[in-house]
């Protein structure tokens, strides 16, 4: 299992993006979260197996037809499956 927390930075805010970072979690099978910070960026919490988590992680940079990610900030969740929800949640 593997969990990284990412902050993606750019346009990233009312663009549909965390909606559509749901949808390919789901896809994959990735369980975490997606919420809008208050400086503009998205926090994104991405838990599941390793390599699934490391093909979200580099989609994180295309996100939805509206979006302009202009960088994305991944670290290592201080504990594993630290609180990830079951599922995808946007919030």
């Amino acid at each position: 299992m593997s969990c990284k927390i990412c902050l993606v930075s750019g346009r990233v805010q009312g663009v549909f993006y965390r909606a559509t970072c749901r949808r390919r979690a789901e896809e994959l099978g990735v369980r975490g979260y997606a919420k809008n910070l208050p400086d503009g960026r998205v926090e994104v919490l991405a838990c599941g197996e390793e390599g699934a988590v490391e093909a979200f992680v580099q989609w994180l940079w295309e996100g939805s037809a509206a979006s302009r990610v202009q960088a994305v900030q991944v670290s290592e969740a201080p504990e594993p499956l630290a609180g990830a929800p079951e599922g995808f949640r946007t919030g």
